[in-house]
């Protein structure tokens, strides 16, 4: 399903793969008959339901099966779940990539721990550049975000202007001084936005986001308060918190360290490019020990107690480079996202454990969103004033919210469109309709495999967390049609072998009778076997302890 000619004059189709709703791992494709760009490609972190799993991706079929259309992709920023999956979606596709500076550095250095590379004719853009890809015309402008260089996209199409706002806040005083681009805003809604999408992220927070410089505020009291090593985890990419850091550890005379792998990457590149200064405070991390406490501060990365992270990893005394002292300070400088509160709950305690002074929580004011509030949302859609809305980004509820806020500004029921991954919302220059729904969902990457982890594997694995497992090992003399070793029993996560002979001797005798009672014509076919203690086992192991452990026969022949 895509364009078809059924549709009468030219239409444009909006796939989203990901990020509508969900959190993360946000990807777009707008497409005519004959073009198709992408709008970022991001990634998600696995939940407690994907054991295993290292990250998770869109599902690309529907953009591989009209790769042929592909003209560009578009990032709007370089968060992970907007430019995560771009070197799975490069190993699959071949064009061009326009970012603003940043963004296109961060992800050459993802391309590289994968050695890859650009695709031709790929290019850093700023913001008013027009780039023509096909019958798209793309045009960036600026937005403020918990990362520098983000922009949301201005898109002239054969039906009319489209506006993608990106991840967004209004902040009257960023760090950089690059305020968001109001004019060019309100420019594109005199000259009249067709289709608006917004994201929906804090669509259900009233208000106004804060500015970064109230977290720059907090941290300067931490400085001036602390007695010992300041320990800071933040987001590897919220460059202007880092760059508030690294100001501090300067006027408070602390020499500054960096620990984790992401952190270090982000903050190299940021360094080369320009988007960091280090006004001479920074030391590799094995030298901090040789520096008094009142003069150390390190970032680290760990706030959302991610249990490989520098900080968990420190919480949990397992960090080489760095032991944690009773007195050392620790600020936890972001929110944790749904789903991480244990984590972040767990490296709490362990640092309290440990004698830190631990700073955290929304009443610390050592984190601000990088998403516009309520009413931002509000300011965006009074600026633009779009004919049609389409809510992205963020939970269904979020979307359902940011629906209401488009209703609250005037804009109609009926041209506000609600979808989800895998709806096919369908714009013409003088409707907009969802026309139905096409393939998409999550691809599972453990490893260096990239989509063979499915529902069936991931059933097995939580039934392994849940039971464990019993492993049933039988030899059989095909000459004698009978079982002449065995059956021998092992289990790992079911029940503790030493302290269980009792239920594991029945447990074998339940397998021997088993096998006793199969046809001696069909004992040599260990499918038949296999089946047979497998179902007897299973039967009996949950009359007697209720669990469900994994059953494995394995049958040798001789």
């Amino acid at each position: 399903m895509g364009i078809a000619a059924k549709t009468q004059g030219p239409a444009v189709a909006i796939v989203p793969l990901g990020g509508l709703g969900e959190i993360g791992k946000n990807m777009m494709v707008m497409e005519t008959e004959k073009d198709l760009i992408v709008i970022d490609a991001g990634l998600a972190f696995p939940g407690d339901d994907m054991p295993g799993v290292d990250v998770v991706i869109p599902d690309y079929t529907y953009l591989l099966e009209r790769r042929h259309k592909l003209r560009g992709i578009f990032l709007t920023h370089g968060h992970e779940d907007h430019i995560g999956g771009m070197p799975y979606l490069l190993k699959e596709v071949q064009a061009p990539v326009y970012a603003t500076r940043l963004t296109l550095g961060l992800v050459e250095r993802k391309l590289e721990e994968e050695k890859l590379s650009l695709p031709a004719r790929s290019r850093a853009i700023r913001p008013g550049e027009r780039v023509r890809a096909g019958s798209f015309t793309v045009e960036p402008f600026l937005v403020n975000h918990s990362i520098p260089d983000s922009v949301g996209f201005a898109i002239r199409t054969p039906v009319g202007l489209f506006v993608h706002t990106g991840d967004f806040k209004f902040d009257q005083t960023p760090i950089d001084g690059r305020v968001a681009d109001y004019q060019r805003l309100a420019a594109y809604g005199a000259e009249g936005v067709h289709v608006l999408l917004m994201d929906s992220t804090n669509s259900e927070r009233p208000g106004v986001t804060g500015s970064e410089r109230q977290v720059g505020e907090a941290l300067a009291n931490v400085f001036r308060q602390a007695q010992g090593r300041i320990l800071i985890a933040s987001f590897a990419s919220h460059l202007h918190r880092l760059q508030q850091v690294f100001t501090l550890a300067a006027e408070f005379g602390r020499r500054l360290a960096v620990i984790g792998r992401s952190m270090e990457s982000v903050v190299e590149v940021a360094l080369k490019l320009g988007y960091l200064h280090d006004p001479g405070v920074m030391v590799p991390a094995d030298k901090i020990q040789e520096l008094p406490p009142e003069r150390v501060v390190v970032l680290m990365t760990g706030s959302q107690g991610e249990p490989l992270s520098a900080l968990a990893r420190a919480a949990s005394g397992e960090l080489r480079k760095l032991e944690l002292l009773p007195g050392d300070t620790v600020v936890i400088a972001a929110s944790p996202i749904p789903g991480n509160e244990k984590l972040v709950q767990r490296t709490i305690d362990n640092l309290f454990r440990r004698g830190c002074h631990v700073i955290y929580g929304p009443h610390a004011g050592v984190h601000v969103s990088g998403h516009g509030s309520r009413e931002e949302l509000r300011l965006m859609l009074n600026l633009t004033r779009p004919r049609f809305f389409i809510p992205v980004h963020g939970e269904y509820r979020h979307l359902l919210h940011n629906a209401e806020l488009a209703r609250s500004v005037g804009i109609e029921d009926d041209r506000i469109l609600i979808g989800e991954n895998g709806t096919l919302f369908e714009v013409t220059s003088d409707a907009a309709r969802i026309r139905g729904k096409v393939q998409a969902g999550a691809v599972m990457v453990d490893g260096l495999g990239v989509g063979d982890v499915g529902n069936v594997v991931l059933r097995d694995r939580r039934q392994l967390a849940q039971d464990g497992v019993l492993i049933v090992a039988m030899v059989l003399s095909r000459e004698q049609r009978r079982v002449i070793s065995g059956p021998e029993l092992i289990t790992r996560g079911f029940v503790y072998m030493r302290e269980s002979e009792d239920l594991l001797a029945e447990a074998r005798e339940r397998a021997i009778q088993a096998i006793r009672e199969i046809d001696e014509q069909d004992i040599t076919e260990w499918s038949n076997i296999k089946a047979a203690v497998r179902d007897a086992l299973g039967r009996f192991l949950f009359e007697r302890t209720g669990r469900r452990p994994v059953i494995l026969p394995i049958v040798l022949e001789v």
